[in-house]
């Protein structure tokens, strides 16, 4: 079950295709997905080269009008406090691909379920009750925004994940369908980062096994490119331009950067903040050296991204993220604050983690850590070739062998209960 799965996108729809195209490798799989996905599917399985293994076979559920789908007005919804239509019209569509899994189990022998995406907690759902063994995740979205992160959201920002926070709680306590399908799975948790996977004992006193949601693409190698004293330090940085992004906190880093020292910072992606942050990129006299690209096609985003010296993450919400992974693989060095995925993602040797204190305090680390960087290339260095090695240790090869033995748990823990209530019988 993968409603997002688009082979030409990042976000839901990459970790769909993600985990669809690795599962494929080792297993006889069908892949049950929302239908405004079929036209780059099938260009995607037309275009590319024959594989060894066999291709999965994909089941398209119609979307109806009032199903949600990644359209300028659902894209708006979901960014507003109407988002619970979002949430209404997903759970209708998953109405509807509950009853096409109904059909399939009934018709053809599975042995295993697995639901992908979306990745949030709250929807999973009713396909744990098809009468197979059941294994769900990625899960990621259980965890509030800590409080402390507040202030820094902006006012909007503020109020959103505030109510988000009351939200959540409430849903932790009160939804019902998440606690069945957890007890359903059993052993076939998986949750994407150590946080979730402590939330869920927290909340359900469920174990559950960590496999991060993204994984590095096979095509991308790194450029490792050496920076002369007299080059310009080109910073990365890319996602959605939304508060929980929190760009403004890169860019009132970078105006506590000595005025003497050569930088661009090169800034993908878009959204309702985009005039904002530039306002204060010009209010903070830094405008000339911001470079906005907006969303580029992937391959020329990767290469805005390639061409760079460091990779910034300044997210206040988020699992781990897909362009982490291509940073990291694209031999970049990563600055992120030390949370979420990205505190799994992280470490000493292939990048620096900020503690998350104040806005204040975020923002001079962040200048200090960009300092260091431009002042020693060697360190840099380091960093780069650790990048592209810590990303080997989210390959999809390492996930499948974690995901396969998984599967086997499942089955085996499923086959043994039921000879266990034929004997009884």
């Amino acid at each position: 079950m993968a409603y997002a799965c688009d082979p030409t996108k990042g976000s839901e729809h990459g970790v769909g295709w993600g985990w669809v195209n690795a599962i494929a490798q080792n297993h006889d799989l069908t892949v049950i997905t929302a239908d405004f996905n079929v036209d780059h599917i099938r260009q995607h399985l037309q275009e590319s080269q024959p594989s060894s293994h066999r291709s999965p076979r994909f089941i398209y559920v119609k979307n109806s009008p009032w199903h949600y789908q990644p359209s300028p007005f659902w894209i708006s919804v979901e960014n507003s406090i109407a988002k619970p239509l979002m949430n209404l019209a997903y759970q209708n569509w998953l109405d509807h691909a509950y009853r096409v899994a109904q059909a399939e189990v009934a018709q053809s022998h599975y042995d295993v379920v697995h639901l992908i995406t979306y990745v949030g907690w709250r929807f999973p759902g009713r396909f744990y009750s098809l009468g197979i063994p059941f294994v769900w995740g990625p899960i990621g979205g259980i965890k509030n925004t800590p409080a402390r992160l507040l202030p820094i959201l902006g006012l909007k920002g503020a109020i959103y994940y505030s109510a988000r926070n009351i939200v959540n709680s409430s849903q932790v306590k009160l939804l019902r369908g998440p606690r069945h399908a957890l007890r359903s799975a059993n052993e076939g948790v998986i949750a994407a980062t150590s946080e979730i996977q402590d939330a869920l004992w927290k909340h359900f006193k469920v174990r559950s096994q960590v496999i991060c949601e993204v994984g590095p693409s096979e095509s991308l190698t790194p450029r490792h490119i050496s920076r002369e004293p007299s080059d310009t330090f080109r910073i990365s940085w890319s996602g959605q331009h939304l508060p929980g992004k929190a760009l403004h906190l890169l860019l009132r880093a970078l105006r506590q950067l000595p005025q003497d020292i050569n930088y661009s910072v090169e800034i993908l992606g878009d959204g309702p903040y985009t005039r904002r942050w530039q306002a204060l990129a010009t209010r903070l006299n830094i405008h000339n050296r911001c470079n906005w690209h907006g969303w580029l096609p992937r391959d020329r985003a990767l290469a805005v991204m390639s061409d760079s010296h460091v990779f910034v993450i300044t997210s206040l919400k988020d699992l781990t993220s897909t362009v982490a992974l291509e940073a990291l693989s694209l031999g970049l060095p990563i600055i992120s604050l030390d949370h979420c995925g990205f505190a799994d993602l992280v470490n000493d040797k292939c990048g620096i983690k900020l503690k998350i204190e104040s806005a204040h305090q975020i923002e001079y680390d962040l200048s200090r850590s960009l300092l260091a960087l431009y002042s020693n290339e060697e360190f840099r260095k380091v960093l780069a070739q650790g990048a592209f090695e810590r990303s080997k240790s989210y390959s999809w090869r390492l996930k499948m062998n974690t995901l396969d033995r998984l599967y086997d748990s499942v089955t085996h823990s499923s086959a043994a209960s039921n000879n266990t209530i034929e004997l009884d019988c």
